[in-house]
């Protein structure tokens, strides 16, 4: 059923299946939630998961900011784009691109790390951390807890930077936002685009993938009228894409990285 659901096709089937493929297939952002918190045991797994996650080079290059305080919420909650559910939550995590750690430990041991200004590095940061705390996600998951991320936790890095006391060469990659769902909110596992816009076999055939796109707008637009929202996949990534001013500050990010400490360059 989670397969069918994932992609709003009754006509195909998945071949294998198992406790772990069900719950990634059916798993959906969570943007209300109940009363209970969620317990330090259950923080300390998440967290565990999250570095069980590959890491390039075993560098490690993130952290984590566990967020529970009630106003504190509220402050990146109106940061982040005045998103409610980020004050309501009763875990905010904060996930951080950290190149600090390794320059901390080359200046203790009177070395150099000159290879940390570079974007590759700075890319290795982000993937790393988005890698962890995918892993987190899906153990949130498994313990009954519902989660979303926040990309609106960079539209103003340096506030966030100040709220949560970053030290140098880190950035707040995105929030993630954890607990119990409530099954009052009017939501349902969405479409994605048809694995056949997406998985290219040995080279990549853009005419053949692009084929399958106005399928995904029908279906993807049946599923927004459900909830009461418009249009489909392409008119949402057209107005997303279509210049600096719905970027909410991010089209600066690279200005803002160097002046946090990582040049990027």
């Amino acid at each position: 059923m989670s397969f069918t659901a994932r992609y709003a096709d009754h006509t195909t089937a998945l071949g294998v299946a198992n406790d772990v493929l069900t719950s990634l297939l059916a798993r959906r952002s969570v943007r209300k939630f109940g009363a209970r918190d969620v317990t330090d045991d259950e923080l300390t797994a998440l967290i565990a998961a999250a570095q069980s996650a590959p890491t390039s080079s075993n560098l490690q290059p993130w952290s984590v900011v566990a967020v529970r305080d009630p106003d504190r919420r509220k402050r990146l909650a109106v940061l982040a784009g005045n998103q409610a559910f980020v004050a309501q939550a009763p875990l905010f995590l904060v996930w951080i691109a950290d190149l600090g750690r390794a320059r901390r430990l080359a200046a203790r041991s009177g070395t150099d790390v000159h290879a940390a200004d570079f974007l590759e590095t700075t890319i290795i940061g982000f993937v790393d951390t988005a890698l962890a705390a995918q892993n987190a996600v899906v153990a949130a998951e498994s313990l009954g807890l519902g989660s979303v991320f926040v990309g609106g936790i960079r539209n103003h890095p340096e506030q966030v930077a100040a709220e949560l006391a970053l030290p140098a060469h880190t950035v707040a990659a995105f929030g993630l936002a954890v607990g119990e769902p409530d099954p009052t909110e009017q939501a349902d596992v969405k479409p994605r685009l048809p694995q056949a816009a997406v998985l290219h076999r040995e080279q990549y055939d853009a005419e053949t993938a692009d084929r399958h796109i106005d399928t995904y707008d029908e279906r993807l637009a049946a599923y927004n009228n459900r909830f009461g929202l418009p249009g489909g996949w392409s008119d949402r990534v057209l107005t997303r894409l279509r210049g600096p001013e719905t970027m909410a500050g991010r089209h600066r990010l690279r200005e803002t990285l160097e002046r946090l400490g990582l040049p990027s360059r």
